[in-house]
Order: C-alpha cells, then sequence, then structure tokens
C-alpha cells in the first residue's frame, strides 16, 4: 500500500482496511506460531501498513478538528 493512495481513501474505507490488515496480521501470527509461515515478511510488511493506515487515519481526525 502506498501512502499517497491512501490519503484520497474516505474515512470508512481506511477503517475497513485497517480491520482487513489487523485480522491478516493476527492470522499471520497464529501461522508463524504453528510453523506454517513460510514469508516471515510478510509480518513486518502487515505492521507497517497498519502503522501508516493508523497515521493516515489521525491525519484526517486533526485535520477536522482544525
Amino acid at each position: 500500500m502506498k501512502a499517497k493512495d491512501l490519503v484520497e481513501l474516505g474515512e470508512e474505507e481506511l477503517e475497513q482496511r485497517l480491520r482487513a490488515a489487523r485480522e491478516e496480521l493476527f492470522n499471520l501470527r497464529f501461522q508463524h506460531a504453528t510453523g506454517q509461515l513460510e514469508n516471515t515478511s510478510r509480518l513486518s510488511e502487515i505492521r507497517r501498513d497498519i502503522a501508516r493506515l493508523l497515521t493516515i487515519q489521525n491525519g484526517l481526525r486533526k485535520a477536522e478538528e482544525s
């Protein structure tokens, strides 16, 4: 996910993507714990995506407050 693309999304769409990313992270952690995860780099990618989504979401909220 590119931050440039995410900024253009609405707040609801951001919330949906955040929910999906958190669910994927949960599943990846579960697979990693059971030894089924082959691509461990996906864990750090999805964490970065979640952080990116939260940053954009917080920026939008602060912009609304101003």
